[in-house]
């Protein structure tokens, strides 16, 4: 596949697909069982991807925060921020966990003890309600969105309208994994006051809202996708770059 470099940044002579639900959840389901991945394989790989993704756009510096809100949902998609919260940790980084609709899946049980023994700070929920604490939010440099994935389906529930409320109102960039909170993975924003991230991390492959993505920073991340499976379903990812674990589509 033929492609050009601008600026430092990859451009292809065609263009990635981007995924409708039913896509989406198809390939998710060959990735598990044909492909014999398992869900903290495909975290770990997509967590990993997104904290990377943020140390290229935000990278640090003395003048800068190094503080980093990750708002985690009960889903994969939550699960991811744990993840990516661990990275950032590892790359110099101060991520506090907003994790207000715990599980009692083990996996995601161990994802939050890992965070934990990494001396990681998991906000109580009250964080967030409590209006005194919410003037603290300026101290974060920025927002990691992991609150709700593909699956989700309108409406927000009543533990998730706090928090998505001020996702929509806040100046601080927001970095959405996937997909924005609370957008229709195929139509993209819901309202004009939907979330507006500044930088969204696809996983696998784009997903159709992203057509309507406005922010600076889209990368494509998770480089675990088989070259047959990318085939059939004519993906048309991009090459990354060298060891790279993202490439940027924008």
């Amino acid at each position: 596949m033929l492609s050009l470099i601008f600026n430092g940044r990859q451009r292809h002579n065609k263009m990635v697909k981007y995924l409708n639900q039913s896509e989406a959840i198809n390939i998710d389901k060959e990735l598990f069982e044909k492909c014999k991945f398992s869900v903290d394989q495909l975290m770990e790989l997509a967590g990993q991807s997104c904290a990377i993704a943020i140390t290229k756009s935000y990278p640090l510096s003395s003048n800068c925060s190094k503080k980093v809100l990750v708002c985690c949902g009960p889903g994969n998609n939550g699960g991811d921020g744990l993840v990516c919260a661990r990275h950032l940790k590892h790359f110099g980084y101060c991520p506090e966990i907003y994790y207000p609709k715990q599980t009692d899946n083990q996996l995601y049980k161990n994802l939050l003890h890992q965070c934990i023994e990494h001396d990681i700070n998991v906000l109580e929920h009250e964080f967030i309600t409590n209006m005194d604490n919410i003037k603290h939010l300026n101290e974060f440099r920025i927002i990691v969105d992991a609150l709700f994935g593909f699956s989700f389906k309108p409406p927000v529930r009543d533990t998730f309208i706090p928090i998505m409320k001020i996702l929509k109102a806040t100046s601080i960039p927001i970095c959405s994994v996937d997909i924005p909170s609370g957008w229709d993975v195929e139509s993209g924003p819901c309202t004009d006051n939907d979330i507006s991230p500044e930088m969204l991390i696809s996983l696998t492959a784009p997903k159709m809202c992203a057509q309507k993505f406005k922010g600076k920073f889209h990368y494509l991340g998770g480089r675990f996708v088989p070259q047959k499976l990318a085939l059939a379903y004519d993906l048309n990812l991009p090459t990354y770059p060298g060891t790279d674990l993202i490439v940027s589509l924008c």
